[in-house]
């Protein structure tokens, strides 16, 4: 799988601008606030509908226009397939394939997949949990397009139990009564999109796991085991051990929806008090350690990047495994079936040994994106095609 072409317009600082590419390496080099980042941004848009930098789509539309519009010719298996993403705030996006008919953006998901390396990517280990549950979101959409829907749906139902839950408190502050007649519905549905974010999470994380330690190992030349734990707000709630109910791995949907409806009928107070939903998968984290201990706190500097690095790789191994119609992740589905590669800015982040071995973990890869402000950042392992940006024009250099 690689990107032929990308067109761009009214999309961050371009007006208009067509970008061909090859399969192999490529990098895109430039100085600081050029347009590098926005064009690697474009690409890994059209995979998962959300920017590596900013959670709001309003950022992604030139200033001035009402909306951007982005274009990929993506080859896979000699075929090639011309996707377009029209990013209109304040409205819903809309998608087309092969110039058919508009339809919901999300209807591409699993066109294209990509994998970033970002500078954005240390927060995954020093950061908030929000960070790492949107790690896990994006690459679940990647393997499997349809869990859009139901993360979406989930969001839905939190706002609107939230805003049901903050009336509820004002008028309990207030002295006055309450209508808690549609929680019950609201708790059902929560539970129900809820248990599948869930059950879908822990098995992602069980799949990462492996990988992702052996991935340690290869950049950090061996300095401790790196383990992953899908940690739930239903264990606090319902006073289990951590890990204890999702951690199995035939834990079903049926069970985690039933108690995720227990520990709401238990904490029903609380909220009320608080007008939050206390329980459900965005409360959840996934928990990196290092030797024993928490990576958030404890790593250095240098085993923080390394850990960010490893689940990056990891989510390359995945995605070029593919996932077979059980939805397990394993089939092999071979060179056309791996996800382009992107790194943007990355290497000046990394120390010379961890920047030498990413390179050369990354460089087989069908296509590689790399940006960078001279061409010295770039590693010797990933020699291959460039293309200046500089002003917002880009030109291939011969």
């Amino acid at each position: 799988m690689y990107v032929a072409h990308l067109s761009l317009t009214d999309f961050r600082s371009y007006p208009q601008v067509e970008l061909p590419l090859e399969p192999g390496i490529t990098a895109l080099v430039g100085p600081n606030g050029q347009g590098k980042t926005n064009l690697v941004e474009a690409v890994g848009y059209v995979a998962t509908l959300g920017s590596h930098r900013v959670p709001s789509d309003a950022a992604l539309v030139r200033a001035g226009t009402s909306r951007a519009v982005v274009r990929a010719k993506v080859v896979r298996e000699e075929r090639s397939t011309l996707v377009e993403v029209e990013i209109t705030p304040g409205k819903a996006n809309r998608s087309r394939v092969n110039g058919g008919s508009p339809g919901r953006a999300r209807d591409v998901l699993g066109i294209l997949r990509t994998v970033l390396f970002a500078p954005e990517d240390l927060a995954l280990v020093k950061g908030d949990p929000d960070g790492r549950r949107r790690f896990l979101d994006e690459l679940l959409v990647q393997l499997t397009p349809r869990i859009a829907g139901v993360l979406g749906d989930y969001e839905r139902v939190l706002r609107q139990r939230s805003a049901l839950l903050k009336s509820a408190a004002a008028a309990t502050r207030a002295r006055a009564g309450a209508d808690l007649r549609t929680l019950d519905v609201w708790d059902a549905k929560l539970a129900q999109t809820g248990a599948q974010v869930v059950v879908a999470r822990q098995a992602l994380v069980r799949a990462l796991q492996p990988r992702a330690a052996d991935a340690y190992r290869q950049v950090s030349a061996g300095q401790g085991e790196l383990v992953l734990t899908y940690r739930s707000s239903l264990d606090a709630a319902l006073d289990e051990a951590p890990d204890a109910l999702t951690g199995a791995p035939d834990v079903g949907v049926e069970l985690v929806e039933a108690r995720l409806l227990d520990a709401m009928g238990r904490l029903r107070g609380k909220e009320i008090e608080r007008g939050v939903c206390l329980v459900g998968p965005h409360r959840d984290d996934l928990v990196l350690e290092l030797g024993g201990l928490p990576a958030k706190g404890y790593a250095s500097h240098g085993e923080s990047w390394s850990v960010a690095l490893a689940l990056r790789l990891a989510s390359y191994g995945l995605l070029t495994h593919g996932v077979d119609d059980a939805g397990a992740w394993s089939a092999d589905w071979g060179p056309d079936g791996e996800p382009v590669l992107i790194l943007d800015d990355v290497f000046a982040e990394l120390d010379a040994r961890r920047r030498e071995r990413l390179a050369e973990l990354v460089a087989p890869a069908r296509q590689v994106l790399v940006t960078a402000a001279v061409p010295q950042d770039v590693p010797e392992p990933l020699a291959g095609a460039r293309v200046d940006v500089l002003g917002g024009e880009v030109a291939r250099v011969l």
